[in-house]
């Protein structure tokens, strides 16, 4: 098992996901938020968690182990359409931070993830910044629904190999690989000259809608939900209110029977008709705020499993 440093971390969504894959086992969590890191303590209670990114770059090398893979869930408010898109204005913008922990420890796999906002705002100097210091790295925008779970939540996931230095799975003595030629972060290891960094290529995302698609089919979801991956929000089906509605008059007729009420009686309002069960609040759920923000910001673990199964056929 690899050693794996994950800042930005989250609920560990990074970590579940490499370790379904088994490819690594954490050595460093990070994270600013006090309930985020009570679950982590939960879950890997042998794993030391550090508060604050900026504090782990001060000193990298005295508060960070080696690693083989550095991940991070960097906040995306900089670049978020939901909100200012601020950039390198908002205090929240870290990506300098983590820069100076990869240039220190040289981790040999890098894996970010962000929101497709990153991809008009941000994105560009990521990609500069990991080539500039030895890194083949690639965008890809994959949504939830790839993993086939019922909505889109599009995310961009950074994946950035060192090709500087010799390869994690064959370090048994092996002399390091002579450093390659710098090379354009447009431009394919093998100086090919494809477009390996084009993440807004329409015909790319075409493709990818139109497997999210077919895979939502496959998988039963239209039937379950009623509506494609692509709008899982359809609450104006007629047919579907209307046998709501049937159902909520048939409860209220019982309910209106014993207390000797008649149909008339409901249809009247002379109780109210519950909602549709929706779910649109969690009420009487513990520490519900910190919940919604912890589910909010994670990454979709099974995502993070496919990369690292990837990342082990690679090596």
């Amino acid at each position: 098992m690899l050693r794996h440093v994950d800042l930005c971390s989250g609920i560990g969504g990074f970590a579940l996901g490499f370790e379904w894959a088994e490819l690594s086992s954490p050595v460093l969590f990070c994270d600013i938020e006090p309930w985020s890191r009570k679950i982590l303590a939960k879950h890997w209670p042998d794993v030391p968690i550090a508060e604050d990114v900026k504090e782990l770059a001060n000193d990298p090398d005295g508060l960070i182990p080696d690693c083989d893979i550095l991940t991070a869930g960097y906040p995306c408010q900089p670049f978020s359409v939901a909100g200012q898109r601020r950039g390198t204005e908002d205090d929240r913008h870290i990506w300098p931070y983590i820069l100076s922990i990869v240039k220190a420890k040289r981790p040999s796999w890098c894996v970010f993830e962000n929101v497709y906002g990153h991809v008009s705002m941000g994105l560009d100097e990521v990609l500069s910044d990991l080539e500039g210091e030895g890194y083949a790295a690639r965008p890809f925008i994959v949504p939830a629904c790839a993993a086939d779970a019922p909505h889109r939540r599009d995310r961009v996931w950074i994946i950035g190999r060192n090709v500087a230095e010799t390869d994690i799975f064959n370090r048994g003595g092996i002399e390091k690989s002579r450093k390659p030629k710098r090379q354009t972060w447009g431009q394919s290891p093998s100086n090919s000259g494809s477009d390996v960094a084009n993440a807004q290529s329409k015909c790319r995302n075409e493709r990818f809608n139109a497997k999210c698609e077919q895979t939502s089919q496959q998988k039963g979801l239209q039937t379950q939900i009623g509506t494609s991956c692509s709008d899982v929000a359809d609450t104006d089906s007629k047919s579907r209110e209307a046998q709501h509605q049937r159902c909520v008059l048939g409860e209220q007729n019982i309910k209106g029977a014993a207390r000797g009420y008649t149909n008339g009686s409901v249809q009247e309002g002379r109780f109210w008709l519950p909602e549709p069960a929706v779910g649109r609040v969690a009420n009487g759920i513990p520490r519900r705020v910190d919940r919604l923000r912890g589910l909010g910001n994670a990454i979709v673990p099974q995502i993070a499993m496919r990369i690292g199964m990837t990342i082990k056929e690679t090596g």
